[in-house]
Order: structure tokens, then sequence, then C-alpha cells
């Protein structure tokens, strides 16, 4: 406990942010533990340390009474003045001590709460940086993959963190070393530090991508209004324009493709319908049902709707299983009802 400890208190400020007072504090009652527990218990101190003089002082709390049934933590009122003689009865002495031990006592101790709160401080600026992350993507390389469960173990740059079997586009196989979009759902605190939800399926990965890929989302220009999904097979996302000059719908395709085709590369294959958002719910429900051509929309009631087309598009608008019109139904909020007519 000299200028060398005092020394690294000032840099664990200055490198992990720790401010001082806080480690301060922890080293006087962890060195307090550390006597008390070596004297059995028994022994009522005070630690104060003194980063000016970078001294480290012990001092034995004994009360003043009149009669002492306590050695250890009383003192009798002669006793008391012969320190100072304005010591009353109730008061507390303190009295310096300076036990042999005391030295290898502090340094283990002080060596115990450095490191812990280098551990506490390391696991808070874990958690601030995921829940700066958290709804982003983030790039994260493959460390391996459980052959039992499925899961996959990654490396998200800051920490390593599992994306879950769950979590992964069904049908996807990762191999060691593979760089892999990844979706932050979650970002929770516990003991050992954060627990963090990593994802491939959530519809939020698509809007990152789009966003990724379109300068005239990132401009504000273009709005994505929706994105639903069944990962690994489908996803619609309704998009905007606030500059008419501006086709919402080319501007996420890009030239040749481009950008639409890099957002299905990295989804593995997944089929994308890019959807015109309309603030008319019969022009808005037709275009959901792409790639089918709708003929009419009748609305019947508060979000439900009766869609009519030709016999020869009707398995093209249900689509393989009912998909189509059920991510149809999800994206523009209405249970659709779909007729030849």
């Amino acid at each position: 406990m000299n200028n060398e400890f005092f020394a690294a208190i000032e840099m664990l400020e200055k490198e992990k942010g720790i401010p001082k007072e806080y480690m301060y504090e922890k080293v006087e009652a962890a060195l307090q533990s550390a006597y008390k527990k070596d004297q059995d218990g028994y022994s009522n101190v005070k630690v104060v340390l003194d980063p000016v003089k970078k001294e480290v002082k012990m001092y034995q709390l004994k009360q003043v009474v009149d009669e002492i049934e306590d050695e250890i933590t009383q003192i009798s009122l002669t006793e008391a003045r012969k320190i100072n003689p304005r010591y009353k009865i109730g008061d507390t002495v303190e009295i310096e001590l300076k036990p042999k031990n005391f030295r290898r006592l502090g340094a283990q101790a002080a060596k115990h709460v450095i490191i812990q709160a280098v551990r506490e401080a390391e696991r808070g600026m874990l958690i601030k940086e995921y829940e700066n992350k958290r709804e982003e993507i983030i790039t994260a390389t493959v460390l391996r993959v459980d052959e039992v469960t499925g899961n996959a173990t990654v490396d998200t740059g800051t920490s390593i963190a599992t994306l879950i079997k769950s979590e992964q586009i069904p049908g996807e196989v990762y191999r060691e070393n593979q760089h892999i979009k990844v979706y932050v759902t979650e970002v929770r605190k516990e003991t050992h530090g954060p627990i963090v939800t990593l994802s491939r399926t959530h519809p939020g990965l698509v809007k990152r991508l789009f966003e990724l890929e379109v300068p005239e989302i990132q401009d504000g220009i273009v709005i994505i209004k929706g994105v639903v999904r069944e990962a690994g097979s489908r996803s619609k996302v309704a998009v905007m324009s606030r500059d008419p000059n501006v086709d919402p719908i080319g501007a996420c395709v890009g030239p040749r493709s481009m950008r639409i085709q890099n957002i299905i590369d990295e989804l593995n294959g997944e089929k994308i319908d890019i959807i015109k958002y309309s603030d008319e719910p019969e022009e808005y429900i037709a275009a959901a049902l792409s790639p089918a051509t709708v003929n009419h929309v009748v609305i019947e009631d508060e979000r439900v709707c009766r869609v009519y087309v030709d016999p020869d598009q009707l398995s093209l608008a249900i689509g393989k299983e009912g998909q189509n019109a059920r991510l149809a139904a999800k994206l523009t909020g209405y249970k659709i009802d779909i007729k030849t007519g």
C-alpha cells in the first residue's frame, strides 16, 4: 500500500473510467473486512486512505463508557481523556493501529478489490456497448457450431456470444471463421456479464440490411413502413418515397438489381417482395398480395376485406401453404378473404 497503489487507482480511473472515490471506498471496506476476519471478527476498526499523503491508516474504534464490559469495543473515560481531554461519555475514540500483518492483508485485499472493480467496469462497458447496438446489425465471426444443439458460438468483436438454433435462418450451414450479419434483439444485465440475444430470423435484420444497402433510405428519402417475414422463405417490405421523383421500389432494387441481390445473398436466398405503401387500404392490400395481380379490394369491416382476383391468379395470391396471403395480412393488418371474380 504505497505510491504504486495510489498510482494504480488513478490509472484505473483514466483507462477504465472507474472513479477514484469509488475505488477508495471499496478498498477501505475490503481492508476492514480482511482485518476483522484476521482477528476472528472481534475488532471494531476503520480504515482511511489518504491519496494526498499516499497513506493508509487503520483505527480501532472504542466507545467511551463509565464501566467497561468489553475491552475490545469500549474505553473508560479516564483512559479516553489521556488521549484527548475533551472526550465525554458516549463519544467514539479512534486509536491508530499498526498491526504487523497489515501490509500483507492490505495488499491481498486491495488486489482482490481492484480485480473485481476492473471486471465490473468491463462488464459495464460491455453492457453499454451492446445497449448502443440493440436493434442494430453487427458482423460476427463463427467460431464453432455445436453438433448436438446446432447453436453457433460467434465472436462479435466485443465478446463471445451464442446464436441459438431457433434464431438461425432455416437451412443455413455455418463454417468456422465465416462472417455473418446478426441482429441484436435484447441485452440483459447478468451477474457474470451481459447476456446478448442475437438473431438472423428477426424482421429487424431485413430492415437494417435495406438501410445499409439503399442510400435513399439512409438519406431519409425512402421510408420503410413495415417488414414481415417468414425467415428462410419470404419477406415483404413496404416502402414509400418522400420525393415524387424517386421510385421507392426501384431505389430498393438498385441498378441491375444489385442492392436487392446483396440482401437476398445475405439472407441465404430468401425471397423478398418490395411493396409500395399507400395510405389507401385498398391500394396497400392489393400491392401487398404481390406478385399476384388483384382486380379490386372491398373493405367489408374494420380490418376485414375481400379481395377479387382472376382464376389464374388465385393460387399465386394465396401462395404455397397460404404464405403469400398470410404475410400480406400481417403487413397490412387486415384479415384478407381472397375470391375469384
